[in-house]
């Protein structure tokens, strides 16, 4: 008894010193990791009653959980009295050794992140974005899905796409048509425009409201310009686009006026 008296008098206090801390740290361990999954379970709602893309909620759930559980183990740690400067030096120079290594990939992924939130386009609708134009199919967290009017598939970095202009051409419900028909100048203007507006009036896809809007637009070397905007549904651009312009050569040339293409007159002189 006495030896035992004896010994515990020696390491008692220490060995109930460090009861005590592994207590406190399992304790932290277990709060902390509950606290994180409360955490990120609500910012998971949060972000689910916003609308967020569910792979970029859960991305963001993952690495929300994966901080707060190395804050957690790091709190642990230092209760048993760990010095965890040098291991928060490590960690941070770990850090940026990865994001150095990763640099275009976190590029991509935060250009995601930011196509996601914002929302410039969705999928199906048809965009120029990235030097690329077609189709949206599928919105990554690093890269975009797009498919060309040619029926080839793209996939285009997110980097790419938002640190350049956006252009969706399936936002607006309707778009107006902008072409340049030319005629002689020996033509009659007020003709020109009844048979461009008769021609207009005929096709159904071709909205009354707004008007379309009829004027000379330039007096070109070989031909006086005529502008032509009229207004037609997202859906019926290119179809109708093709077929008024089929429409107004065959009518202008049925009315005697003509489409003149470039020319030069050459005058010669004979020198005495």
């Amino acid at each position: 008894m006495d030896v035992i008296q004896s010994l515990w008098d020696s390491y008692g206090p220490v060995v109930w010193s460090w009861v005590i801390k592994v207590f406190f740290s399992i304790l932290i361990f277990v709060v902390g990791k509950w606290l994180a999954g409360v955490l990120t379970n609500a910012l998971r709602r949060v972000m689910e009653r916003a609308k967020v893309d569910e792979t970029l909620n859960k991305f963001l759930g993952n690495i929300v959980n994966a901080v707060l559980m190395i804050a957690v183990i790091i709190a642990a740690v230092d209760q048993l009295g760990v010095n965890t400067t040098s291991l928060l030096a490590v960690l941070g120079a770990a850090g940026l050794a990865v994001g150095l290594a990763l640099q275009g990939s976190l590029s991509n992924f935060s250009s995601g992140v930011m196509l996601i939130m914002f929302r410039p386009f969705k999928v199906g609708d048809f965009v120029e974005a990235g030097s690329v134009r077609g189709t949206v199919e599928v919105i990554r967290i690093f890269n975009t899905v797009m498919r060309t009017p040619d029926n080839r598939e793209i996939t285009v970095p997110n980097s790419q796409i938002f640190d350049s202009p956006i252009t969706n051409y399936s936002a607006r419900s309707t778009r107006r048509v902008d072409m340049v028909v030319g005629i002689s100048y020996d033509d009659n203007i007020g003709k020109a425009f009844q048979v461009i507006q008769a021609v207009l009036d005929k096709d159904d896809r071709v909205l009354k409201d707004p008007a379309p809007a009829l004027m000379v637009l330039d007096l070109a070397d070989s031909s006086v310009n005529l502008a032509v905007r009229p207004w037609v549904s997202g859906a019926d651009y290119g179809a109708a686009r093709s077929n008024l312009l089929h429409q107004f050569k065959v009518e202008l040339e049925a009315a005697g006026l003509s489409i003149p293409y470039p020319q030069q007159d050459v005058h010669m002189h004979q020198a005495a």
